[in-house]
């Protein structure tokens, strides 16, 4: 018989953010997505909503965790864009074409020593460019996909650099 798992210990309930700190955070959180949409929209890359859903990951972390969260998402990305495009270009179309680049993603993240959520990272953006992008226009996909997320990231640390959040004792950053 296996014996049950011992119980976790609770966690201790953090007070509440005040008003004026949800405030700031919400303004901080709406000046960096609207600059990275703005950005992404005045290059010109297709799907400019991308930029600022990777602007909105990295703002909500805390300065410390942004730096490292943008490293992964961007190792992820690329490494994910890459074997994406691979697949499209020289794999048969289909689940399983496509369930072998995610393993195979999975396979380079792990024997790399990459963190994890670079692995999910990577597995988004190969989705991303497996159902988007035409054959004939995957690599074009697979770039404007890491150029999307490379703004979002810039965006995201300068904001995070430039005014940083306050956080209140006790809470982790």
């Amino acid at each position: 018989m296996i014996p049950a798992p011992e119980p976790r210990p609770a966690r201790p309930q953090q007070p509440a953010p005040s008003g004026r700190s949800w405030t700031l955070h919400a303004v901080r959180t709406a000046l960096a997505a609207g600059l990275s949409m703005a950005l992404a929209t005045a290059l010109g890359v297709p799907d400019p909503y991308w930029s600022p859903i990777t602007t909105i990951i990295v703002t909500q972390s805390g300065v410390a965790d942004s730096w490292l969260i943008s490293r992964r998402r961007l190792l992820g990305t690329l490494l994910g864009v890459t074997i994406g495009a691979l697949q499209v270009l020289l794999l048969p179309k289909g689940v399983l074409s496509y369930a072998l680049a995610i393993l195979l993603l999975g396979l380079v993240c792990g024997f790399s020593r990459i963190h994890q959520s670079a692995y999910r990272f990577g597995g988004i953006a190969l989705t991303i460019v497996v159902t988007a992008a035409p054959g004939d226009a995957v690599w074009r996909m697979a770039l404007f996909r890491f150029v999307d997320v490379a703004i979002g990231i810039g965006v995201a640390l300068a904001i995070t650099r430039l005014w940083p959040e306050a956080v209140p004792p006790g809470e982790p950053r």
